[in-house]
């Protein structure tokens, strides 16, 4: 997969695509904190098969992409709560990264499909720039900003994150992704460990994990909460996407979303955490081309 550029002022934004340039275009946003592989590969191909041209791309301050500094390190928790400091980037900034992104390739609109807070930055794309978006595909997200989305949030599994210690070596850094990603997927289907695994080595051999990118994020992140307000104006057909079995957010956050977007659906996926397990590939994929017209499936719930 040929490693491209695009760029937004001084940012530098590292993206790929999967499927002919002729077809659909679809960009896909990550989630706080993890690069753009983590959007698996064969997914995105089960998407470029379906007529989609798919692009990924690693956010700013993650991956190949940028990184920035922050001028104190303290916990990203503590950001989320207090919200008091000013962040590096904001929300708006992340938007015009994913413009950029579709600019580079030439579209003047495109099908948006994020993933957690990658959810919020395609909501926010369809609130300040609504004729740049086709469709949304919402997922692991709910209700934007952050008294919003604390209602949603599931807190006990902070307290298992920080409890994952390993030696600050190559392989201590491997087992860390690894064992985030075990927290974040289902406790009721197996464990994808071989492709966690291989994905944690790629992240890792990429641009090794920076904490204080979670701390930047998050503050970004609360910008959200203004576009979060202005749901209502969007006209793009919507479909959210959570998992009943996510350890992050209750399902319930999908149903919540989709009654602040007119005519948006909301589909919950059983054995589906805050990652996307390759039980549901095919029916995401199915559901995101039906939106798309692009095939006469229904929306199904895997």
């Amino acid at each position: 997969m040929t490693i491209r550029t695009a760029h937004n002022g001084e940012v530098e934004l590292a993206y790929e695509t999967f499927g002919a340039p002729g077809g659909e275009p679809l960009l896909l946003i990550m989630g706080l904190d993890f690069q753009m592989v983590f959007w698996p590969d064969d997914f995105c191909q089960a998407l470029a098969d379906r007529g989609f041209h798919v692009a990924r791309y690693d956010n700013r301050d993650a991956g190949l992409s940028t990184h920035f500094t922050s001028p104190q390190r303290e916990n990203p928790f503590r950001v989320l709560f207090s919200g008091s400091r000013k962040p590096v980037y904001t929300a708006s900034d992340m938007v015009d990264d994913g413009l950029a992104v579709m600019d580079a390739l030439g579209w003047d609109s495109a099908h948006l499909c994020g993933v957690s807070l990658g959810t919020g930055l395609a909501l926010a794309t369809a609130v300040l720039h609504p004729q740049r978006v086709r469709t949304i595909t919402a997922v692991a997200g709910g209700p934007s900003g952050k008294l919003s989305l604390l209602r949603y949030v599931k807190f006990g599994v902070f307290g298992r994150f920080a409890r994952i210690k390993h030696p600050d070596t190559d392989a201590g850094a491997v087992q860390t992704l690894v064992d985030m990603i075990r927290l974040l997927s289902s406790p009721h289907h197996p464990f994808e460990e071989e492709w966690a695994r291989s994905v944690a080595r790629l992240s890792h051999a990429r641009s090794p994990r920076d904490p204080s990118t979670t701390q930047r994020q998050t503050a970004a992140g609360l910008n959200l909460g203004a576009t979060g307000r202005r749901l209502g104006e969007i006209t793009a057909p919507t479909l959210i996407v959570n998992g009943t079995d996510d350890p992050l957010i209750r399902a319930s956050a999908g149903a919540a979303l989709a009654r602040r977007i007119p005519g948006a659906r909301a589909v919950v996926y059983p054995r589906m955490g805050h990652v996307l397990p390759e039980h549901v590939w095919a029916a995401m994929a199915d559901a995101m081309a039906a939106q798309a017209g692009l095939a006469a499936g229904p929306v199904t719930t895997g």
